[in-house]
């Protein structure tokens, strides 16, 4: 689902991110200290649910196992909300509009050409629900963020969910289980994404569809995210797509100096909307980005993605706030609007000069993934990070956020 100024960008607040895809044991429940009692009761008022470390917060739902709250103390110590959501987890389910807001899209993520794959020579077809029903998006018209998970497990720093989907859900092959932690940690927000295919071989891929705006559309110069800066010094490529996104089997280059050029020093997300380029970047008449950005740090010999350089660092100079992000292999962002703003963003005292509402291009999507729509671009030769099944190891995505804040940054941008 696009909306109008759609922006496919990476980014993040003064934070750090690695990720990657790894193959390993369900995630433990156990992180952090101090079970929250009543756990299973529906979370607080709104129906969520908090954790906390030392400089960071938290609120999740059961809907789609979304994030709906984050917050960051900025360079002037001030709190801000940075990520889209609604007040009141009921919101979700009524607003069936919602862009996949905050929330685990799956059973495979992103875009599926003409909704249909093979496996072992087997035809499937799964719901179309995108482009005129052209194409599949986020796993169909009931994919998994728009489903109830179930909370497993929730501590003070750390909140686990879990989903069965079945055998045949929007035309996919065998029963999946999935498990969806996040935890906090002074500063970081890790997530851990575990999905067990128990009966058939299936396409799987998970992602968080978080919606970052850095200054918790309180920077009173401008409603929009295209100030932030965004560096991707692994990313001189990206997957070649047609007019309505789907990947055409090409991987293009990223020229030094073009407008999808962010590896070879950092820039303004809109530095070059005016660019004729800018035109049908993100599709057929939408200026902007909805990109699939690879990651290629090969060239670097073996590496531990917790320790060295991030693949994605953005920051806002209002704010200070910045992120970092380092999945070893691939990367995918997009921007969106036309979503009220929460009680916990936005200006209440200038509505007229700053509406209550989320203007275009306001904010930023960051997708951790692999190579989107690789079951239909065998060439690739990802089938082991897209196709599971009975008796493989788990697909597991993991992903880790270190937020800071960039005075230097800042003091530019205030003089």
């Amino acid at each position: 689902m696009l909306f109008p100024g759609v922006l496919a960008v990476v980014p993040l607040l003064l934070t750090s991110v690695h990720a990657q895809s790894s193959y390993s044991a369900a995630p433990s429940s156990s992180a952090g200290s101090g079970s929250v009692a009543g756990n299973a009761g529906g979370g607080d008022a709104n129906g969520k649910y908090q954790i906390s470390a030392e400089g960071i917060r938290a609120n999740f739902i059961p809907y789609g196992a979304s994030i709906s709250n984050l917050f960051i103390n900025d360079t002037h110590g001030i709190e801000r909300d940075i990520v889209l959501g609604f007040d009141n987890a009921t919101y979700y389910s009524i607003d069936r509009q919602h862009p996949y807001l905050g929330g685990v899209p799956g059973r495979y993520a992103n875009r599926i050409k003409n909704s249909s794959f093979e496996i072992d020579g087997t035809a499937y077809n799964v719901l179309p629900n995108d482009n005129n029903n052209n194409d599949t998006l986020h796993g169909g018209p009931n994919g998994w963020d728009w489903r109830n998970w179930t909370v497993v497990a929730h501590t003070t720093s750390s909140i686990t969910f879990s989903l069965v989907d079945p055998d045949g859900s929007q035309g996919f092959p065998g029963e999946v289980i999935s498990y969806v932690t996040y935890s906090l940690a002074p500063y970081q927000w890790n997530l851990k994404m575990v999905a067990l295919a128990t009966t058939k071989k299936t396409p799987i891929m998970l992602t968080s569809h978080t919606y970052w705006n850095l200054d918790g559309f309180q920077n009173p110069s401008t409603p929009t995210a295209l100030n932030h800066s965004l560096y991707l010094p692994y990313s001189g490529q990206r997957i070649g797509t047609d007019g309505i996104l789907i990947p055409n089997g090409t991987v293009l280059p990223n020229q030094p100096g073009s407008v999808n050029d962010f590896w070879s020093a950092p820039k303004q997300i809109g530095a070059n909307f005016s660019a004729p380029e800018a035109l049908g970047n993100c599709g057929t008449g939408c200026t902007g980005y909805d990109t699939c950005f690879l990651v290629n740090r090969e060239q670097d010999g073996p590496y531990d993605w917790c320790e060295k350089g991030p693949v994605a660092t953005l920051g806002s100079p209002f704010s200070g706030i910045q992120p970092r992000k380092a999945p070893p292999h691939w990367e995918k962002n997009k921007l969106t609007c036309s979503l009220a703003l929460k009680n916990t963003q936005g200006f209440f005292n200038d509505t007229s000069n700053h509406p209550r509402v989320v203007e275009k291009y306001g904010c930023v999507v960051m997708e951790v993934e692999d190579w989107i729509d690789a079951i239909n671009q065998p060439e690739w030769q990802r089938s082991k990070r897209n196709i599971f099944g009975p008796g493989d190891d788990p697909y597991v995505l993991q992903a880790s956020y270190n937020f800071s804040v960039n005075k230097t940054l800042a003091a530019m941008y205030h003089g």
